[in-house]
């Protein structure tokens, strides 16, 4: 039944065996996941932000789960999963705090002008206490939110848009920079994002890698980089993976990039060293494209 469900409305499936697979080994997992926070299983990796010149601007922080059996897990093995069950709220939490430890080691660095972007689900957006246990987290590791950029999903913006603009305000005055992440791809309504109160928007990498088509990839990107000039508004491209996307990027006055071309996620000690040489990703890019 739920198989169907997720194909839409109208559907229907017959029974099989590796539906039944299946469903126990999200059993099996969900169990699992439920103990990898306390079992120091989860890991935070950055993936580097780069300028046209190729340096460093900022990161974004990006979960995995160092599994005793299966090895290193990506998130798309684990996070619908967290979703479905309710427990992505905790772990965003998590990751949250383990950032905002991470950023007092980049200021005692004397690191400035970057910035580490952290999801945050709609699930999370919504909750009644999701502001007071971000502040909460925010005194308690005294980080500062300077450093600190929340991406949010266009999901925020479905049903009461008062009470999404108090809370993104909320957040704003914590000192926090507020990001739409996969702009474009869901629910946007021009009314509503002139509306909201957000810093950054960011391409989604679907519109990225259309680019290297014919079809209307680069019309869509220049539109929006156009509009987010136009709210005041920085723009990144993510999902940046060839040295083709990077040179019409630059072209289309993308200011800001990420993606495989530059580097992939780091631990935070390999991307703190990498951070500290101050160098520019562009040669990199180069060889790996």
């Amino acid at each position: 039944m739920y198989y169907a469900k997720n194909e839409g409305p109208g559907n229907f499936k017959f029974y099989a065996q590796n539906l039944n697979e299946a469903a126990l080994e999200n059993i099996t997992l969900e169990h699992e996941l439920r103990n990898a926070m306390s079992r120091n299983e989860l890991i935070v990796y950055y993936q580097p932000k780069v300028g046209v010149t190729g340096q460093i601007v900022g990161a974004e922080a990006l979960l995995r789960w160092r599994h005793p059996l299966r090895g290193l897990l990506p998130p798309g093995k684990f996070i619908p999963l967290a979703e479905q069950t309710g427990l992505i709220a905790d772990i965003e939490l998590w990751v949250f705090e383990q950032v905002c430890r991470w950023i007092q080691l980049i200021v005692t660095n004397s690191v400035r002008n970057f910035r580490i972007s952290v999801n945050i689900s709609a699930i999370q957006f919504k909750r009644p206490d999701f502001i007071e246990k971000i502040a909460a987290i925010l005194t308690k590791t005294r980080a500062n939110p300077f450093y600190i950029e929340l991406e949010l999903t266009e999901s925020i913006s479905i049903g009461d848009i008062d009470t999404t603009i108090h809370r993104l305000n909320q957040l704003k005055n914590l000192g926090l920079t507020l990001a739409m992440d996969d702009f474009g791809t869901g629910f946007s309504s021009l009314s509503y994002l002139e509306k909201l109160p957000l810093d950054v928007l960011k391409i989604d990498q679907s519109f990225v890698r259309a680019l290297d088509s014919k079809s209307n990839g680069q019309a869509i990107v220049q539109t929006i980089i156009a509009l987010a000039k136009g709210l005041e508004m920085e723009v990144i491209a993510e999902g940046v993976e060839t040295q083709a996307q990077f040179e019409l990027l630059k072209r289309l006055q993308c200011p800001v990039f990420q993606g495989y071309l530059f580097g992939k996620p780091l631990t935070d000690e390999d991307f703190l060293t990498m951070l500290l040489k101050n160098s520019s990703l562009l040669p990199a890019a180069k060889y790996i494209a």
